[in-house]
């Protein structure tokens, strides 16, 4: 004789409520169970009874997260307009203080890291943004790790994706970096010119020694002038010609000088 349907329909009701109340957690998260809203603890991994409504269980995934920071536009410490965005990653340490302590660990972590980004960021000159953004990595870590500690959160990373600038602001960048590209190799050439000084003072020194070594040099140097179809010859002028004319020149010119104010003193 079968069941009367009223204990059929109980049974399937009772089959049914038990059946919705298994909840599986897996073995990366953790449920926060509550008995009339009250907190009763921390559950791991494994087949839970949660029997609603009088019990409730919040799953919170361990996992580290990922989360991309929306551009931020910052003026820096040298009052220079970007636009910088970042990465942070985390992960909840302590699930039941990411469930007491803050209504979604999620979204409130997102904004640290919006407003943490903005003023950090501001304290700072543009070329500490650009040459330390290791420095700058660290210290919003540790400014966001410890204001999310409250909240069971650990903030495990940083990262400054990208810094957009102004084209104007490119421009003189590519312009200071060519100016000092030139000074450098006006340095380097400057070094140069004054290393070969001091070696043809030496190898002056050396010729002075040995006269025949001079007309050595000479020959060598017509060689290395003398290309490939070049009619162009060289003939050395010594200097002691060039003084001896200069000197008669000088000469003359003082004799003259000194004729024309003898005739000026005779007239006078």
């Amino acid at each position: 004789m079968g069941l009367p349907i009223g204990l059929a329909v109980a049974t399937l009701i009772v089959l049914g409520y038990l059946v919705s109340s298994i909840r599986i957690v897996k073995e990366y998260e953790r449920g926060v169970l509550f008995l009339l809203g009250r907190y009763q603890g921390v559950k791991g991994a494994g087949l839970r009874l949660v029997f609603a409504p009088f019990v409730r269980m919040v799953v919170i995934d361990l996992r580290t997260r990922v989360k991309d920071v929306p551009p931020q536009e910052v003026i820096t410490l040298d009052n220079v307009s970007c636009t910088v965005n970042a990465v942070i990653y985390f992960r909840v340490v302590h699930p039941d203080q990411s469930v007491l302590q803050v209504e979604d660990y999620d979204y409130a972590t997102s904004q640290l890291a919006q407003t943490t980004l903005r003023s950090v960021v501001g304290g700072h000159e543009l070329d500490d943004l650009l040459a330390q953004r290791e420095k700058l990595n660290a210290k919003i870590q540790v400014i966001m790790d410890a204001a999310s500690d409250p909240w069971g959160i650990k903030v495990t990373g940083v990262e400054i994706k990208h810094v957009e600038l102004p084209a104007e602001m490119r421009r003189a960048i590519a312009r200071q970096a060519e100016a000092e590209r030139e000074r450098r190799a006006k340095v380097i050439s400057a070094d140069g010119e004054f290393e070969a000084s001091h070696k043809y003072a030496e190898a002056a020194q050396v010729l002075a020694t040995q006269p025949g070594s001079l007309q050595l040099r000479y020959l060598q140097t017509l060689v290395e002038i003398a290309a490939e179809n070049n009619s162009t010859t060289v003939f050395p002028l010594p200097i002691e010609l060039l003084e001896g004319l200069v000197g008669r020149r000088m000469a003359e010119v003082k004799r003259k000088d000194d004729g024309r104010d003898g005739e000026r003193t005779a007239r006078a």
